[in-house]
């Protein structure tokens, strides 16, 4: 038996395969800038999703903060000012 059959659920439906897992991995680890800097061209598994989840966490840090600027901002602009229409298009 080959070990890059497609794993199967208890229930006997097909699941994802090995080959496809690695090549999954292989891309995520591309969008990946902590890692895509390095030189090497491997990285684990588990590396890779180490790094993957403090890259979403860095950016729900980021969206927070902009969010909390973007309040900010509009808490000190008269709502019916230029300023306040650009800010309203940008976010529709």
């Amino acid at each position: 038996m080959s070990g890059r059959r497609s794993r199967q659920s208890s229930e006997g439906t097909s699941r994802i395969s090995d080959d496809q897992i690695i090549e999954l991995m292989s891309k995520l680890q591309q969008l990946l800038p902590e890692i895509r800097t390095r030189r090497t061209s491997k990285a684990s598994a588990s590396k890779v999703l180490q790094e993957t989840c403090n890259y979403i966490r860095s950016l729900h840090k980021e969206v927070d903060d902009l969010s909390d600027r973007l309040s900010q901002l509009l808490s000190t602009i008269d709502a019916d000012s230029p300023e306040a229409a650009i800010i309203r298009s940008l976010l529709m």
